[in-house]
């Protein structure tokens, strides 16, 4: 999968908001069955004080709630990572979740009893308990939070709140004032979660600008010679362990020191940047390309022959030979380059014996006139 921050558009919120979606389905699984089994075990203790018909009316629906999110659950985890985007997934879980919580609280308001202090108190505990338990299911989506709450307690609160008896009044705003603190603190809660996940990004990104600058070379936007080595190294035992083809290919600027000699180190500078993106432009992923240092640069050819390489070598010179930069005195002025082609064989050790035999290869071209592609021996 490709690294995040390899997507220029995806900013520090984009992820820290799809981290929200992926931590609201983890947490919230449990609220899935949990919020069935409470309202089960509500009409069980209150067996005696209810309406029955309500009660079982209540469950059916109930069920109905969670089966509608237990396919939504299915549905996001069988679905590939890649789509567990907010934009897709967020407005059906506030579908599921403003159906259950809604015929949650309704339910508990319709069973509960006229004439007993005592299941009233137990139906307000359990819907205190379950939005309760909705600041550690839905914490990473406050207006989530403050919806569940709401639906689940509110009904029954607001029942009470207007009844007759000094003490049910007494338990409404014990309960609202309970709610109050626990809406802050929730606020608290996703305020410290969102810094948390942005400062998370804001460090990956930094950690991987670093290491991308660590690795490549400032001038032409390759590879550097260390990062060159490698992963050059990690192709060659690979191509060395499933006995695939592997070429190496070394290349350097023809009289590139008369370049900066004569025109100076900006020219020279410009030249540099100009082959690096030719190169760039030339190879597949699965190379391995770089700047080795000064105007050589070399690039090892995965699942290639050396007659494909030699092929590529002779592309790579006539494009190069293309190029051109300007003097304000000489005008415009074409450049050159050397190349050397080895293909990994059972004379090669190493890898640096590999591209030592382009390198001698490299600078037999040189010898022979420069501006041609010389196989190795």
């Amino acid at each position: 999968m490709d690294h995040p921050f390899s997507h220029p558009d995806a900013t520090v919120a984009q992820l820290a908001r799809t981290d929200r979606l992926q931590l609201l389905f983890r947490q919230s699984l449990t609220a899935v069955y949990g919020s069935f089994l409470g309202a089960v075990m509500l009409c069980w203790l209150c067996w005696d004080y209810i309406e029955h018909n309500v009660a079982l009316s209540w469950i059916g629906v109930l069920s109905v709630a969670t089966l509608s999110r237990i396919v939504l659950f299915t549905a996001y985890y069988r679905s590939p990572e890649t789509s567990h985007t907010p934009s897709r997934w967020e407005r059906r879980y506030w579908v599921t979740l403003v159906f259950s919580a809604g015929v949650w609280g309704l339910g508990a308001l319709a069973v509960m009893p006229h004439d007993s202090l005592l299941a009233q108190a137990i139906v307000l505990l359990f819907a205190v308990g379950m939005s309760g338990s909705a600041v550690s299911c839905y914490y990473a989506y406050r207006s989530m939070t403050l919806a569940a709450i709401g639906l689940v307690l509110l009904p029954c609160t607001l029942w009470l709140l207007f009844q007759p008896s000094q003490l049910q009044t007494g338990m409404a705003l014990a309960v609202l004032v309970f709610s109050s603190f626990m809406l802050r603190a929730t606020g608290k809660l996703c305020a410290a979660l969102e810094k948390a996940l942005c400062l998370t990004h804001e460090m990956e990104r930094a950690h991987h600008i670093a290491s991308s600058a660590a690795q490549t070379d400032e001038l032409t936007g390759l590879k550097n010679r260390r990062a060159f080595f490698e992963h050059a190294q990690q192709l060659y035992s690979h191509s060395q362990r499933e006995q695939r083809p592997l070429c190496a290919l070394m290349l350097d600027i023809d009289h590139f020191k008369r370049i900066n000699d004569t025109y100076g180190h900006q020219v020279g500078d410009e030249v540099l940047r100009q082959i690096g993106g030719v190169i760039k432009a030339s190879f597949r992923d699965t190379d391995v390309y770089g700047r080795l240092g000064g105007e050589e640069f070399a690039v090892l050819l995965a699942d290639t022959p050396m007659d494909t390489a030699l092929g590529i070598a002779e592309q790579l010179a006539q494009a190069i030979a293309q190029l051109q930069f300007v003097h304000h005195s000489d005008g415009r002025q074409g450049m050159t380059a050397s190349f050397g082609v080895a293909v990994a064989s059972a004379a090669h050790s190493d890898l640096h014996t590999l591209l030592n035999s382009a390198d001698q290869a490299m600078y037999r071209a040189k010898a022979q006139g420069r501006n041609q592609v010389v196989a190795a021996d």
